[in-house]
């Protein structure tokens, strides 16, 4: 009864893969790593030579100190390189390179970004940048820009304000692992988003994913759609959307973050949210939970034992289905009375989100084996 896991989260990690522990390193986003790039750059065309590190301020006030793999300067253009250090986090731009390329701007207007090759752009209504802009999320650029501010009161440099430049950030094969992530759903076409809030990576915490849950609700939203589909995983979003055909930017990728959809969804409502998934997912959903992950949250056998007995299951059943090993197991020894099971798993689902959502959305939940047959419904 498994449902297989969506992939990637917006910059191509799966932090479903285990809990959060204490002892790994952290690492930094990829804006910390452009910040960083830009200020290195910005700093040898004004001086006219490389350092061989950068040191920068992030929000939360670490300095972290990068080492410089590309230093490049012509006529026109000056450009500096780093290496992606996730840490221990699954993050697949981990080990890019974040280049920035530092042109003179025009008088009075500011940091311009450009997106490079490998960097995406923004194409539907929805985000927090408007169609057209490269996808360098607002967070990074206003580190980018205090990075640059920094490097230019430190040179002595005329003005208060930032420095008038094009600043072009590049990341090689960022076109081909922005494949790998939620990016074309979210309407980001040509390469990966320049992400981080705070500048650092902190492994597993799935916070990415969340971010990706959100954007997806915002670009549904704003195209307009009242019903978005919300999956745990490909095999149960193939299935559900073949018969509803809804659009691509009306799919959310929910991975096993239920009460990261639900709770976003309580304050930027849908008309209706259908939800589809395996039978174990939705049973942990069912009983309450609200992060559906193995590692997180378990099924309670007690509980899916009374929910067999509500629709007919006999004493032997019961104690079979208390004692089984799996959700799927449990599925199987319901025999003939397992649709029934899968149904009201359904309903009681639909009011554990009906709960969370405190009206405005219409809810529908949809069941599914791993085959992609539907085997449970809510209504």
């Amino acid at each position: 009864m498994t449902d297989d896991s969506f992939p990637t989260g917006s910059n191509g990690r799966k932090p479903t893969d285990r809990a959060p522990h204490p002892k790994l390193r952290k690492g930094w986003t990829t804006g910390a790593c452009a910040a960083a790039a830009a200020a290195a750059a910005y700093r040898a065309t004004l001086t006219g030579e490389f350092q061989d590190s950068v040191t920068i301020t992030l929000p939360r006030g670490q300095t972290p100190t990068f080492i410089l793999a590309t230093q490049d300067h012509d006529a026109v253009a000056t450009r500096a390189g780093i290496i992606k250090d996730a840490g221990d986090d699954p993050d697949v731009t981990h080990g890019l390179e974040i280049i920035a390329e530092v042109r003179d701007g025009k008088p009075g207007s500011g940091v311009t970004f450009i997106a490079g090759d490998g960097v995406g752009t923004v194409t539907l209504n929805g985000l927090a940048l408007a169609p057209g802009e490269p996808a360098i999320n607002p967070g990074p650029r206003t580190y980018i820009t205090t990075a640059l501010e920094t490097v230019a009161r430190e040179l002595d440099q005329p003005g208060d304000g930032p420095p008038d430049i094009e600043l072009t950030i590049t990341i090689p094969g960022g076109g081909e692992v922005a494949a790998k992530t939620m990016n074309r759903r979210l309407g980001i076409i040509g390469g990966l988003s320049v992400l981080g809030t705070t500048g650092v990576v902190v492994p597993y915490s799935c916070s990415s994913w969340i971010h990706s849950i959100q954007r997806g609700i915002d670009v549904a939203r704003a195209q307009g759609y009242s019903h978005v589909l919300a999956a745990t995983g490909r095999t149960s979003e193939k299935a559900a959307n073949s018969e509803l055909c809804l659009p691509d930017e009306a799919l959310i990728d929910m991975g096993d973050f239920a009460g990261g959809l639900l709770k976003y969804v309580r304050t930027h409502p849908v008309d209706r949210l259908t939800i589809a998934g395996g039978f174990a997912k939705l049973t942990k959903l069912a009983q309450g939970a609200m992060d559906l992950h193995s590692s997180r949250t378990q099924v309670d056998f007690d509980k899916l034992s009374e929910t067999l007995g509500t629709v007919g299951g006999d004493a032997g059943q019961m104690l079979a289905v208390r004692n089984a090993n799996t959700a799927a197991h449990a599925f199987e020894l319901a025999g003939g009375h397992a649709g029934a099971m899968a149904n009201l798993i359904a309903r009681q689902a639909r009011e554990v989100a009906l709960a969370t959502l405190a009206g405005g959305t219409e809810v529908e939940i949809w069941v599914y084996d791993r085959n992609g047959d539907r085997i449970g419904i809510s209504s």
